[in-house]
């Protein structure tokens, strides 16, 4: 069934409904804007694969939907432990930092509250009307039916999705995945006879020690590889990360183009690498199974790149490469889990207007830095992007602290009055002269 879903012309619509246009609908709420969100998942899921149960954020419970720009929000963290009354064990639980799958209950406690988020829901064109509004095209998957919305901005926040590169793809998925589908295949993961994880970040490291944790249980061969330089910690000194904040993310989006790349790969430890307290963790377990001379049955190695995967006698052999020795070696292994990260994507509803966006040398979209995407039409730029700067912002970007700022930033713009107060100046270092 298809049909426009109404005269109405809305203020805006959102497309995906991630932590990001979560914490903008939410921030929605003082505002008279009239929106729609939409997502194509049937409820909200934050890495679902990736809930491992003592798993926890990297950012203080503070980087939630909203407290940043409004700490008075129904919506904060603080307010949904009151609601949930967990308040005094938050309290006696003396840490920032709070479990992951409690980030996604409290996500999915907001999603229950907003009645503008309508889940099950594929966007699935777009395209501009010469009236300069914007025509979007629904696929609702529970009511089997599609429409057709009138809106005057877009927020994209679809973020970003796993990668893998294609030499790796092979037709048996059960035993070769990405590190984003772990927690479904664990239980077949761990009834393997070995298993291998390709990556050196935070997933990588939860993985193995989740793994580590059972071994003894299932007696299988674990072996690590990363073609890192090692099994390092991401950077999380205090002044370090003054760079995930807005005077960053401006010092970041003038510098000249040509810079921004070279910066960021220089910067690859602000947002790769492992948290401290899960190598330590990693490494007393290790420490302790191996008492006595015990025999780890673990296998971790740097400095190696996975070249090539093949199946092989119900297996998969690996070709390796440790590239300070430039030798080349073989293993054999019964599951593959690649953590080789996220990457941003165009998504396919941007064909109907993809003429009139701009794009730089490297097919990726242009943005300003009020967020809004780059157009070939003078004045008729209101399709905004969260977590898909990385960029022309830097660092910042996909980091949940300054998901609150962006949104806020973003609604002061429609608005086109300061609804949210905002800061110049929020470090106490100078990122440039």
């Amino acid at each position: 069934m298809d049909g426009l879903a109404t005269k109405q012309i809305l203020d805006l619509i959102g497309i995906g409904i991630g932590p990001f246009n979560l914490g903008l609908a939410a921030l929605l709420e003082k505002t008279e804007c009239n929106s729609l969100f939409f997502d194509k998942k049937p409820r909200f899921e934050w890495h679902p694969g990736m809930l491992i149960e003592g798993t926890t954020l990297q950012v203080p419970f503070m980087a939630d939907a909203v407290t940043m720009v409004d700490p008075t929000s129904r919506y904060s963290f603080l307010n949904y432990l009151h609601e949930q009354n967990r308040l005094y064990q938050f309290y006696f639980l003396e840490k920032f930092h709070i479990p992951r799958n409690e980030y996604n209950h409290y996500c999915q406690w907001i999603a229950e509250q907003l009645p503008q988020l309508q889940f099950g829901s594929e966007v699935e064109n777009i395209e501009r009307t010469k009236d300069g509004y914007y025509h979007v095209t629904v696929y609702s998957s529970s009511r089997e039916e599609r429409k057709t919305y009138v809106t005057k901005h877009i927020v994209m926040g679809i973020g970003t999705k796993p990668y893998v590169p294609d030499r790796f793809r092979l037709a048996n998925q059960d035993r070769i995945f990405h590190s984003s589908e772990y927690m479904n295949k664990r239980r077949n993961t761990r009834n393997a006879k070995s298993v291998t994880i390709i990556g050196s970040g935070q997933s990588a490291a939860e993985i193995f020690y989740d793994l580590l944790s059972k071994q003894p249980d299932n007696h299988y061969e674990l072996s690590w590889y990363t073609r890192s330089k090692g099994f390092y910690p991401m950077e999380y000194s205090k002044l370090g990360l003054e760079h995930f904040t807005p005077d960053y993310a401006k010092y970041f989006y003038q510098l000249p183009k040509e810079k921004k790349q070279g910066v960021l790969q220089n910067q690859a430890l602000l947002y790769k690498g492992i948290s401290f307290s899960t190598i330590a963790d990693i490494y007393d377990l290790l420490y302790e199974r191996s008492v006595g001379s015990n025999d780890l049955n673990v296998h971790l190695q740097a400095l190696t790149n996975l070249v090539s995967v093949e199946e092989w006698n119900d297996q998969f052999r690996l070709s390796l490469y440790q590239h300070e020795q430039e030798t080349s070696i073989s293993v054999t292994t019964d599951i593959v889990i690649l953590a080789t990260g996220y990457h941003p994507y165009i998504p396919d509803f941007l064909k109907g207007i993809e003429h009139l966006l701009e794009w730089d040398e490297n097919g990726q979209l242009l943005i300003q830095e009020d967020y809004k995407v780059k157009t070939k039409v003078e004045g008729q730029n209101n399709l905004f992007v969260q977590n898909g700067e990385l960029h022309t912002h830097g660092v910042g970007a996909p980091d949940l602290g300054l998901g609150a700022f962006r949104s806020a930033s973003i609604i002061n713009e429609i608005a086109g009055e300061k609804i949210y107060k905002t800061y110049e100046k929020n470090v106490f270092q100078q990122f440039g002269v």
